[in-house]
């Protein structure tokens, strides 16, 4: 046994196969050996590099969301409530047994541009940052925005994590010139308005 085939054999199993399948499709002057029955193996072991260039992007809307002319103008905790059981739970990627994180884009005049879903979490809890919570309102010019998600299990009240997280939010949205105007929890049936219930003030 050579150095090289003591090598082998101190790989793990998946290894050892690839590179004994490599060597069998090549001989041994570095041609392809058109007679090994491993070919094909030698393409499983080719290096591959992943584009380095860079793209231009634009915003495209994924589907038109037609909703009745009184949940155009969404001001209040109820008419957000009112989209988000319209509009959120027909997302494909929306899971009602995890806490799923939506923003709706509003205009000037506080009526709705659209919306988009940020995160799925797990059963309760979810990972939200200021980065993908302002991207597509920056994008899309939003002069506001709402912040909604659900509690899988039903219940509406808020938790510390997500006062916490609510205030991070505005902080940074001031940054931005961005206003949050509500945080609203959906739970089943009942909804909670993080603005009703004064956390949006210190």
């Amino acid at each position: 046994m050579n150095s090289d085939q003591f090598g082998q054999q101190l790989l793990p199993e998946p290894l050892r196969l690839l590179v004994q399948c490599h060597e069998c499709a090549h001989s041994a002057c570095g041609k392809i050996n058109p007679t090994s029955p491993l070919l094909g193996c030698a393409t499983l072991v080719k290096p591959f590099t992943f584009p380095g260039k860079p793209y231009e992007y634009k915003v495209t809307a994924l589907r038109e969301c037609p909703m009745p002319e009184s949940l155009d103008l969404c001001d209040t905790p109820e008419r957000v409530a009112d989209y988000w059981r319209l509009h959120i739970p027909a997302n494909p990627y929306f899971n009602p047994e995890c806490e799923c994180f939506a923003v709706l884009l509003l205009n000037t005049r506080r009526r709705v541009k659209g919306h988009h879903l940020v995160s799925v979490g797990t059963l309760d809890t979810i990972l939200v940052h200021p980065r993908e919570v302002f991207r597509l309102a920056v994008i899309t010019a939003a002069a506001a925005i709402v912040l909604a998600h659900n509690h899988p299990s039903g219940e509406a009240a808020p938790s510390e994590a997500d006062i916490k997280v609510t205030r991070d939010l505005i902080r940074a949205g001031q940054l931005m010139k961005i206003e949050i105007l509500d945080h609203v929890i959906m739970g089943n049936p009942k909804y909670s308005s993080l603005r009703e219930l004064g956390y949006f003030y210190s």
